[in-house]
């Protein structure tokens, strides 16, 4: 399957903001694999494992800067891999306090 067919399958709403004639699977992978996690349904989810592979998928994923917790857990739990391994888990922003605490 190529780049094109790939993209043109996902939701429709998964890439509103971008232009989606310019993305490309292999070049902007870790957009799109953050993109399906985060908002993806599992028809979307297939589509890039089937595509990238779940070891490509684990690896954009330790790189990336921020995940949602619970993509986080998903992807760990899937791949039997530890959270700790990933990047985002230790790059976690921080919660600012109240003005007048």
């Amino acid at each position: 399957m190529s780049s094109k067919e790939c993209l043109s399958k996902f939701s429709q709403y998964l890439f509103w903001d971008a232009d989606t004639s310019e993305l490309s699977m292999d070049t902007h992978s870790r957009y799109i694999i953050q993109r399906v996690l985060e908002h993806g349904q599992m028809d979307d989810w297939r589509l890039i494992n089937h595509y990238y592979g779940l070891d490509k998928i684990v690896e954009e994923c330790k790189q990336m800067r921020t995940l949602d917790p619970v993509c986080l857990s998903f992807i760990a739990a899937i791949s039997h891999t530890n959270q700790e391994e990933y990047r985002c888990y230790h790059f976690r922003q921080s919660f600012p306090t109240l003005w007048n605490s």
